[in-house]
């Protein structure tokens, strides 16, 4: 019978982990650890890191797992560099669960960066109110623009003030609303918008929000990902699971 590791996080880990409740599909659930309190899950549940590669391969390996799942933000790339390494170590099956990143439409005013880095040069410039939704872990590269004021959206509170001289922060949790992120862009006076190109549906309305206002964004592109197979719905992970490597996915 097949046991199911899924590296999770995000929506799409969430339906799956919830598909595989459903049919009873022996399975474990990992968070990375990053929030304070992750979304509960209908399966067992691990919270924290592996110890890299050898660790996550034995935890496959004691754990008699043998199917992994990686369905974590398309930014962990470095989480799925390990997985696809720890699958081939051990000889789990391997398949990432991903999602299309944001493309422009009509009527946006992108500029797209490589990087965190590049990000951060690109706001050089006279100050504006920016809204800053990339998360919390790459905050402080951002006082390198202290001009600015930053307004935060974060899951969780920080235990820390935010290394930013000028700064809000709002605590809330996706799925976003159009209207939601309207009121929040014009109660704080957002000039610009600079987020990370996670896709997806359920942060997309700030994007939306942001061609109704006519506002630029700053859009960080997404890592390379390690070569894996990839499909991009959870039936095409229940079916790969149903039919093993047979499947043409």
């Amino acid at each position: 019978m097949s046991k199911v590791l899924i590296l999770g996080g995000t929506s799409e880990a969430s339906a799956l982990a919830n598909a595989c409740a459903r049919q009873q599909i022996p399975a474990v659930f990992s968070y990375a650890g990053r929030v304070t309190t992750p979304k509960a899950q209908p399966l067992p549940t691990r919270v924290g890191g592996f110890g890299g590669i050898e660790g996550l391969s034995a935890y496959l390996s004691e754990h008699a797992f043998t199917h992994l799942v990686d369905a974590t933000h398309p930014f962990a790339v470095q989480m799925s560099r390990h997985a696809v390494q720890a699958a081939a170590d051990t000889g789990v099956e391997h398949i990432a669960l991903t999602r299309a990143g944001w493309q422009p439409e009509a009527g946006d005013c992108w500029q797209s960066v490589a990087s965190i880095e590049t990000a951060v040069d690109t706001l050089s410039g006279p100050a504006e109110r920016v809204l800053l939704a990339i998360g919390r872990m790459h905050l402080a590269a951002f006082a390198a623009q202290p001009q600015h004021h930053y307004l935060l959206r974060l899951v969780d509170t920080p235990q820390t003030p935010p290394p930013l001289p000028h700064h809000t922060v709002t605590v809330d949790r996706g799925p976003f609303s159009v209207e939601g992120d309207l009121a929040l862009l014009r109660e704080h006076r957002i000039q610009r918008l600079v987020c990370k190109n996670a896709g997806g549906v359920g942060a997309s309305s700030k994007l939306i929000a942001a061609r109704q206002l006519g506002l630029p964004v700053l859009m960080i592109e997404r890592p390379e990902p390690p070569p894996r197979r990839e499909v991009h719905g959870v039936d095409a992970v229940m079916a790969w699971l149903a039919h093993g490597t047979d499947l043409g996915v």
